[in-house]
């Protein structure tokens, strides 16, 4: 619409609200015009009326006798004060008053004021002032009110006929606030003529022009009437504009025209447009804006309103329709900042972040309590002896309860002859009335051939007597029917006692034959292992009472809670699995039973005070309480619950909707409500504010799990769709937003709005809601705790997320101290702590779009937030606690640009990665036995049950984190240039692609055909399976782990894949033939022919290459029990032994060697033969038999056994002899138990030759395991705080003139052994060993410390044979169990002090190069960092 047609139907609609009467016109001053040339200047000012706009209603004066003065005008200048002025208008001649009465107004107030005159446009400034007028600047007067009680006046006089208005605006000194009409200044016109207005409201215009109206208004109200005919007779906007703006013909000589109207443009004031601009940002999510856009805001919101204006509004009219709630104070705060489109942010307190520590592990441990061995019943033995027939399958089953007998319904397969039993402990006579169903609900009858003897077929179904029988002195009665392939997926049926018909609670009996019984009864040693077993078949037995409503299901879980509390971790752990169940709707909520709201509440009410209490007596368990009551709800007594019963009634009746879906629905909360009218209240919500689109509500229902069956399956069933008048919607939007918080209050555990009004108090909203409901704030909340509640509210729907996360965040960390502590309304707190938790992640997952161009920073703030939230949620967080401390570290190197700031964040990022994948591992292992066993007692959906912690961990803080790496990972490789791939192991390959999820599977398999093993999981110390030529993997094996070292000297390509993309198409590929060629820093690959394999020039390629073999000399016991280090030779120990023997002495003075002796070869056979050990050694004969008939299990018994071994005296006295005199400590100079502890160690040392993989390695190179020799190096173990390996060749890319180490922190075993993460890695050139180039930061969470103690290390003839690497293979054994302390990088030197690390790597790398210098080949080095100091305790060539 162009501004012409705007104005011209401005002025129309000006038009038609005129007063039907107006007051007479003047006389007339001088002489009449023709009528043509005075229409057309009454058509020329209601066109430049019609340009400008709707006439503004002003103050006029009549000249008739002194009248007392007319109020022409109020104004609203805030709140609370007014401002109302009043004319006594000048007759020719005289003086003109102004009266003007700010009401409630404070006593500073001044008018800034001016006259104007028609020829002028500036302000006049009047001689006659009243008293304490000052002039301002030359260009206007300041006239201070007088104060009189709350009102402030002011008169002033205009003597100057000349001056036909006055225009001013006020000023609050004390405040410094300036009040202006509209956004523009008062104007009070004083004229000859007084014009009474149709609406009083004030004789303001917003111009400072001179405005009047026409002379002859009679032709000017005849031309307007003119317009609105020509309007209403169909002529268009734009035709009526181009007659309108032809000129007239000019007056006759001596004529003069009549004035056309002077009218101003209706302007928006400045203060509305600014609401209006944060009403659209506000609506729009609160994004940010960058300047360019703000502006446009302000422009949309300026249009927005002028179409209003337009349209006829008023603009007191607008203002009461956009300025309600607190909106004008959040605008002010946005002026008074000058931050606009900007959302306010928290100030998080400063905390140091150990705080957050908490360590209450989860220890997963059979049940506790003793129970005694159910007594079989009759209908146990039956089905068992139907499970002993040969070939039987179970197909389905069910168990039905009624009054006090059961009766079994069991589906049966043998040799493809399907049946169905019916056994029953009532014992008088009874028929049973059956039918078949293809489909629910359906009675079909049997064919007549597949009829027990002496059935009776009826219409749709058939008769059949129960026989007596008898099982172990049990009776029982039983029907068998053999069915035919007709495709039943079921059998409904009920029972008859006489003239009694027996159903299931009021419904048929049905058994499901579609459902497959998933428990195996023939082998029931392992069902329910891992389990509170005898809880979980309680749980079963009173399923079927818990289904007939939440509150018979909540009394029996509270009733219920002694064994749980009894049975430890896996009985909450199954009172969980049980009550999400029940969340997800795998079990009945209601059947055949009315109960009243308050009831269920009441219920829930009670079920949760003891998850409080347990909340409050067992800190360890609060991470799994926390779910089961974020899936029950709060619950209530008294009102909440009698609420959702009373407040539907309230709708109904405000609304006029007393039938169809809302009647049903009433009837249903009535009957039996559930967290199911929670969707049902959001559902109806969305379609109401769709303007009724009836998919939107189908939609809500649907995306929360509620479908058509599912309305339809209730006892109060609602058949009928929603369907509302639109003038209903405003009245329903505001009763159901009230009646979700009462729905919510009862039946969400973790919404955020019913739990801040718990714990803040609640507030009477809405009529007929919330009606005498008091509940007083929570005791002992911190100071500032409701306002930043409040700011959470505000924000909860922002799109931009930020400053709600850190509002959240907050929230929860000022609540912790209350969570700790055992506050009176300890339950409240713990429901507002799910509630934030919940409201967080929901926050981050709506802030992925928000990321996706984001700047590192930013990322990684988002993940600072997210890992404190899951800190916040877990029992045992400290690998979390410290995992958040360095990746606080990395962003504020970040921020800082440090050089390494992304290879710091990816050892973090990979840290948190590991810690996640261990809580997964963690919850499954503690919680997917239960939901097995109890998924099977409850015949849930199998899939429900697969799936089960998988979706718990999926619906948690972890997931989300998870998320957010992702999304970060390939960032971080990109800036700290490390690609996708890390290659361990660089050779050229070509093979068939099998994906696999452990190569700890597989590793004792041989393939048959060149394979490329795609392994989600490595763990570092397998083998490499026969016939497997490379292996991918997404995990972090370090480069010097037992499998990459296998890898490298097997001529396997062995490489860490981090992309996900990259693995996911090469998952792709399984079973299809690949060639992978690597270089040091990244992969290619394709698709190839098989004729390529078999030209392939490849050494490796040929799978039936045969692999050479390797002997041993047997080596003999030479009659020494115990040698020093100067005895060491190849006849009695190995070259682990030899070498370090040789090392003492030859290495500089600055690198230390552990004093050694060894138990040497042959030791262990000659203790084995010993009288001691007969029946040790006839054991072990026997295993061994088992073992050359490759029963593997021999294997763990084998080691078993050896563990049994007595010490000869002579042993004993031999190895204390050479410990002593080598100055060693003796263990058993702190008693006895201390060396039974050292020669336990000893014979596992002796026990691990027979370790899976060491087995399966020896047998792979067909070395005769027998000949295999295990001498004991026994060291004193230093105390490190710090341990090493180098390769004094870089492993990965050949290069000689390089070293390559890896470094972790206190003992080696985390580094030789399978621990998770990653090591410190650097290089060093040999020519340059002061300048170590560091490649990695350790992710490491775990490391090992042990006080002063003697280590036992493996010394076979086995290891570093030429053409076979079996270093690594056997066990090390310390006398002592190491500590395993969890640990914190950030306060580490070796990682935060660049100085100290320079200093130790450099002292690494030399310490490398001097021993390849000693030895002149490349070397294997093992070695440990003790207060700076380096010791090397053993070196070997490498491989």
């Amino acid at each position: 619409m162009s501004g012409f047609t705007a104005a011209a139907e401005r002025c129309a609609l000006a038009i038609r609200a005129r007063p039907a009467a107006s007051p007479p016109p003047p006389a007339r001053q001088q002489q009449r015009q023709p009528a043509a040339t005075r229409r057309a200047a009454a058509l020329a000012a209601a066109a430049s009326a019609s340009r400008r706009g709707p006439v503004a209603p002003r103050a006029v004066v009549t000249p008739a006798d002194r009248a007392s003065s007319d109020l022409v005008g109020k104004f609203t200048l805030d709140s609370s004060s007014e401002l109302q002025v009043a004319v006594n208008p000048a007759p020719q001649g005289s003086v003109a008053e102004i009266d003007l009465e700010v009401t409630n107004s404070s006593g500073s107030l001044v008018l800034h004021w001016g006259a104007l005159r028609p020829d002028r446009r500036e302000w006049l400034l009047p001689s006659r002032r009243p008293d304490g007028t000052a002039v301002y600047k030359n260009r206007a007067l300041r006239t201070p009110f007088v104060k009189s009680g709350d009102k402030s006046t002011l008169r002033i006089l205009i003597d100057d006929p000349a001056v036909h208005a006055i225009e001013f605006l006020i000023l609050d000194e004390t405040q410094n606030k300036w009040f202006k009409n509209n956004g523009q200044n008062f104007q009070i016109q004083l004229q000859s003529t007084r014009h009474r207005q149709g609406n009083g409201a004030s004789g303001a215009s917003s111009s400072a022009t001179s405005t009047s109206v026409p002379e002859d208004l009679e032709e000017y109200e005849a031309a307007r009437a003119e317009l609105i005919d020509e309007l209403n007779s169909g002529v268009s906007l734009e035709k009526l504009r181009a007659k309108l703006t032809k000129s007239p013909e000019a007056p006759e000589s001596g004529e003069s025209g009549s004035p056309a109207s002077q009218t101003t443009i209706a302007k928006v004031p400045e203060d509305l447009v600014q609401v209006q601009a944060y009403i659209r940002w506000e609506k729009a999510g609160k994004p940010n804006y960058p300047p360019e856009k703000q502006l446009v805001e302000f422009e949309e919101a300026r249009k927005e309103l002028q179409a209003e204006l337009d349209k006829g509004i008023s603009i007191d009219q607008l203002k009461k329709k956009i300025l309600k709630g607190n909106i004008e104070s959040k605008v002010s705060k946005q002026l008074k900042n000058k931050k606009y489109f900007t959302v306010e942010r928290i100030q998080r307190k400063k905390r140091d972040i150990m705080q957050l520590l908490t360590k209450h592990k989860h220890t997963v441990i059979e049940e506790q309590v003793e129970v005694s061995p159910k007594q079989p019943t009759v209908l146990d033995l039956f089905t068992k002896s139907l499970q002993e027939t040969d070939g039987c399958e179970v197909l389905s089953r069910k168990l039905f309860k009624f009054s006090s007998k059961e009766i079994l319904a069991i589906a049966t397969k043998v040799q493809n002859r399907t049946k169905v039993h019916f056994a029953t402990t009532h014992m008088e006579p009874l028929i049973l009335h059956w039918s078949l169903a293809k489909k629910a609900g359906e009675w079909k009858a049997p064919p007549s051939n597949i009829l027990p003897p002496g059935s009776k077929l009826l219409d749709i179904a058939c008769e059949t007597e129960f026989t007596k029988s008898e099982r172990d002195g049990l009776r029982y009665q039983v029907v068998e029917i053999e069915l035919d392939d007709g495709g039943y997926k079921g059998i409904p049926f009920v029972l008859r006692s006489g003239e009694t018909w027996i159903k299931n609670n009021g419904s048929d009996f049905y058994l499901d034959l579609s459902i497959r019984d998933t428990r195996n009864i023939k082998d029931t040693s392992d069902a329910g292992k891992g389990t509170a077993k005898a809880l979980l078949e309680r749980i079963a037995d009173l399923e079927e009472d818990a289904q007939r409503s939440l509150m018979h299901r909540f009394n029996i879980a509270a009733d219920l809670v002694d064994q749980v509390r009894d049975a430890g971790l896996l009985g909450i752990v199954g009172l969980f699995v049980w009550i999400r169940f029940m969340a997800t709707r795998q079990l009945t909520w209601n059947k055949n039973y009315n109960v009243k709201p308050r009831e269920i509440s009441k219920a829930q009410d009670r079920f949760t005070d003891d998850l409080e209490n347990m909340y409050k007596t067992y800190p360890q368990y609060r991470e799994i309480l926390r779910m089961i009551m974020a899936a029950v709800g709060r619950g209530g007594e008294g009102d909440v619950g009698q609420r959702i019963r009373d407040e539907i009634l309230v709708i109904q009746r405000n609304n006029d909707c007393k039938g169809g879906m809302m009647e049903e629905w009433h009837q249903k909360l009535h009957n039996n409500t559930s967290p199911d009218d929670v969707v049902i209240c959001q559902a109806l919500i969305d379609y109401i504010k769709s303007d009724f689109d009836i998919s939107v509500y189908w939609d809500t229902l649907n995306k929360n799990g509620i479908t058509k069956e599912r309305l339809l399956s209730y006892d109060r069933a609602i058949h009928s769709e929603p369907n509302f008048r639109s003038e209903q919607k405003e009245g329903l939007l505001r009763d159901l937003g009230n009646y979700m918080r009462s729905l919510k209050a009862v039946h969400s555990g973790a919404d955020l709005e019913s739990a801040i009004a718990t714990c803040m108090g609640y507030k009477s909203e809405g009529q007929g809601f919330m009606v005498g409901v008091e509940i007083n704030p929570v005791k002992g909340l911190p100071s500032g705790f409701p306002e930043l509640l409040e700011f959470v509210l505000d924000h909860v729907e922002d799109k931009s997320v930020e400053p709600l996360l850190e509002g959240l965040l907050e929230a929860r960390v000022e609540l912790r101290p209350l969570l700790l502590a055992s506050p009176e309304r300890m339950k409240d707190v713990i429901f507002l702590d799910i509630a934030l938790d919940s409201a967080l992640r929901t926050a981050i997952e709506r802030s992925y779009d928000e990321l996706n161009n984001a700047a590192p920073e930013k990322i990684m703030y988002f993940i600072s937030l997210v890992l404190e939230n899951l800190a916040l949620s877990i029992d045992d967080n400290e690998d979390i606690v410290y995992c958040l401390k360095g990746w606080n570290q990395a962003l504020e190197m970040a921020k800082q640009k440090d050089d390494q700031w992304a290879l710091y964040a990816k050892a973090f990022l990979d840290r948190i990665r590991l810690a996640l994948a261990s809580k997964g591992e963690q919850y499954h292992s503690m919680m997917q036995p239960s939901a097995e066993y109890l998924g099977s007692l409850l015949n849930i959906d199998q899939w429900a049950v697969n799936i089960f912690t998988e979706e718990i961990i999926r619906g948690g803080s972890a997931a989300t984190l998870s998320a957010l790496l992702n999304r970060f990972d390939p960032v971080l490789r990109n800036v700290a240039h490390l690609g996708s791939w890390q290659v361990i192991s660089p050779v050229e390959v070509s093979g068939y692609v099998a994906v696999v999820d452990e190569l700890l599977a597989v590793q004792n398999k041989s393939y048959d055909k060149p394979t490329i093993l795609l392994a989600k999981s490595v763990k570092g110390e397998e083998e490499i399976p026969d016939g497997v030529l490379g292996v991918i993997t997404p995990d972090m094996p370090d480069v010097l782990s037992h499998v990459s070292v296998r890898a490298r000297n097997s001529k396997v390509l062995f490489a860490t894949c981090f992309d996900s993309s990259t693995l996911s198409e090469l998952e792709g590929y399984d079973k299809k033939l690949l060639s992978f060629k690597p270089t040091s820093a990244d992969i290619s690959y394709r698709e190839i022919a098989e004729s390529e394999l078999q030209q392939s020039s490849f050494p490796n390629a040929e799978v039936g290459a045969t692999v050479p073999s390797v002997s041993l000399v047997k080596k003999k016991f030479l009659g020494k029990y115990a040698i020093s280090a100067e005895e060491f030779s190849e006849e009695m120990v190995g070259a682990k032994s030899r070498n370090i023997a040789y090392l003492k002495g030859k290495v500089p003075s600055w690198v230390g060697v552990p004093t050694s002796v060894a138990i040497p070869f042959g030791t262990f056979e000659k203790v084995l033969s010993d009288r001691l050990n007969k029946d040790v050694a006839q054991s072990i004969e026997k295993l061994k038999s088992r073992l050359a008939q490759e029963d593997f299990n021999a294997l763990g018994e084998i080691r078993k056994t050896v563990l049994n071994l007595a010490a000869p005296m002579q042993l004993v006295k031999e190895l204390k002899e050479k410990m002593l005199s080598s100055e060693m400590p003796w263990p058993g100079d702190e008693g006895d138990q201390r060396w039974e502890q050292a020669w336990m160690a000893i014979k596992k040392v002796w026990a691990s030759k027979w370790n899976e993989r060491a087995y399966f390695s020896t047998r792979k190179v067909k070395l005769d395991h027998d000949y295999l020799s295990m001498a004991v190096l026994v060291q004193e173990i230093v105390n490190a705080d710090y341990a090493f390996v180098i390769h004094t060749t870089n492993p990965s890319s050949g290069d000689s003139s390089e070293i390559y180490a890896e470094v972790v922190k206190g003992l080696g075993e985390t580094l030789v052994g399978a621990y998770p993460g990653r090591a410190m890695s650097f290089v060093c050139k040999k020519d340059d060993l002061d300048s170590p180039k560091l490649l990695g930061f350790p992710s490491k969470p775990i490391g090992l410390f042990i006080r002063r103690s003697i280590i036992f290390r493996s010394d076979s003839n086995g290891e570093d044979l030429e053409g076979y690497a079996g270093a690594g293979l056997y066990d090390s054994v310390p006398m002592d169990e190491e500590d395993e302390v969890v640990l914190d990088y950030t306060t580490d030197p070796l990682i935060v002090d660049r100085g100290f690390q320079n200093s130790i790597l450099s002292s690494i790398a030399r310490a490398g190069h001097a021993i390849e210098e000693l030895y002149g080949s490349p070397q294997d080095i093992e070695g440990v960092v003790r207060d700076g100091k380096i010791y090397v305790v053993q070196t070997r060539p490498q491989m």
